[in-house]
């Protein structure tokens, strides 16, 4: 019976994001009325935000149908409209709580929230009933499904109506029993950009599992039109972007420009609109370039933006795009040093080889190792601090690039002195292609990314160990 003036009221189970949900009901002496899906109260009540995209309707004639357990890849919002069910669920996914056990009934007044890969199925307690359930991808047939039987042993569901007395298919009493259930692999992680510096660091730290996937350009290139369907993204929960045009002088010729607004921008944009359309946490890694770098101290994750470059507007642009995803994560670095080719390394080649080099000395900031920035990336991921900006660098004193090159020189035991700093305008004074403007002060606050819990390694330490 339908239980009219409830509160809305969302109750976790036994399975991990299963969640059951009280409605309320309004009723008279005509029928009732409800808010089947309402999604700014729902959010609020602690339901996720999972994006339906279609509404599927059940019709059971008679008491007692039973449907099979079917674990879907997509989440599902249940309820009914008419009638009343016993419902179970299975949890089939890999890990931890695979096989686990759910039972409730629902009746116009409760609904559950049904993650994916957790089986669904219900019997029917009352004579026409209608099942409900929204679904946040659109059915395919190719859609992988696991499906587990309604007599397994090791379940165990105490179904009120005997199976052996119930309207059911030979195709669900056919499913097989826990023990060979394929499980729901969780959702994956897709890193763009990984044959690069950062790219590198990821891989390294994230590993091979099949839950990750990396993609170099090869791949995946964000500024090729085909890219909004290449992949099936709802099979994705994370996309680390750590792909860019970082090509800062180039970016000042009519060439670079097309090509800098294209990976760092419209690529970009088609990212955020694949994100935010598949509830997919975005991480998308930015620059001190997005700043001018004439503040007197460090630079927070709230200063304004004012790029001076090429470079720098399509990082801001790019950034600016991310932060309309729901779920994103702008990681705002400076000075990246990982594998290949890179300024501590050009220094340590230079220093071995007996040249002497002109150094600038008046851009201070502080370098960034990949491996920090990997780090920083698995961080936010696992422990979900707000959404937003986060500054991440190597902690320490700022330096210039000169002194960091005579840092260089001692470490591999070498005279500094061999190092000569130069300003910028000296620097370039003998360039014969257009030139980026770089920020002075490139420096940027932590504060932010230390209160999640994060430590940034000393900068200092970090080049010690490179150098090694």
């Amino acid at each position: 019976m339908t239980e009219f003036g409830k509160a809305l009221t969302v109750t976790e189970t036994n399975i991990p994001g299963l969640l059951l949900a009280d409605l309320p009901v309004h009723g008279d002496s005509r029928g009732w009325f409800k808010e089947n899906w309402q999604r700014e109260k729902m959010i609020a009540a602690g339901l996720p935000d999972f994006g339906p995209v279609q509404n599927n309707i059940s019709f059971n004639d008679a008491i007692g149908t039973t449907r099979g357990i079917h674990a879907e890849p997509w989440d599902k919002w249940v309820s009914v409209a008419t009638g009343r069910i016993f419902g179970a669920w299975v949890d089939l996914r890999e890990g931890p709580t695979f096989g686990r056990v759910f039972t409730a009934e629902i009746d116009p007044s409760r609904a559950i929230f049904v993650p994916r890969g957790v089986g669904n199925a219900y019997q029917t307690l009352e004579a026409d009933t209608a099942y409900v359930y929204l679904v946040n991808d659109h059915w395919s047939a190719d859609a992988e499904y696991s499906f587990l039987n309604l007599a397994d042993d090791t379940a165990s569901i105490e179904w009120p109506i005997p199976l052996s007395e119930v309207e059911i298919s030979a195709k669900d009493l056919a499913h097989p029993r826990l023990a060979d259930v394929t499980p729901i692999p969780p959702k994956k992680t897709l890193v763009i950009g990984a044959n690069g510096q950062l790219g590198r660091a990821l891989r390294e730290l994230f590993g091979d599992a099949p839950e990750y996937e990396y993609a170099g350009r090869d791949e995946l290139d964000l500024a090729d039109p085909s890219f909004s369907s290449a992949r099936h993204w709802r099979d994705y929960a994370t996309i680390v972007n750590a792909a860019a045009y970082t090509a800062v002088d180039t970016a000042e010729t009519p060439e670079g420009r097309a090509d800098a607004w294209a990976a760092n921008v419209t690529g970009v944009a088609t990212l955020a609109k694949i994100a935010a359309e598949n509830a997919i946490t975005l991480v998308h890694v930015s620059s001190d370039y997005v700043f001018d770098g004439t503040k007197g101290g460090e630079y927070a994750e709230t200063d304004a933006v004012r790029p001076l470059g090429v470079y720098g507007q399509t990082k801001a642009a790019g950034d600016a795009l991310v932060s309309t995803v729901p779920q994103h994560y702008i990681i705002r670095t400076s000075w990246v040093i990982g594998e290949g080719k890179n300024f501590v390394r050009t220094m340590a080649s230079l220093a071995e080889r007996g040249i002497d080099p002109k150094v600038v000395d008046d851009q201070t900031g502080r370098l960034t190792f990949t491996a920090d920035i990997a780090a920083g990336v698995q961080h936010l991921l696992s422990v979900r601090p707000e959404y937003g900006v986060y500054n991440l660098t190597g902690t320490g004193s700022p330096m210039t690039w000169a002194e960091l090159a005579k840092t260089v020189f001692t470490s591999t035991g070498h005279d500094a002195a061999r190092v000569t700093g130069v300003s910028t305008e000296e620097y370039f004074s003998s360039a014969s292609g257009p030139i980026a403007p770089r920020p002075s002060n490139s420096v940027l606050n932590l504060d932010r990314i230390s209160a999640t819990g994060f430590s940034p390694s000393p900068m200092l330490d970090s080049l010690a160990a490179y150098l090694d």
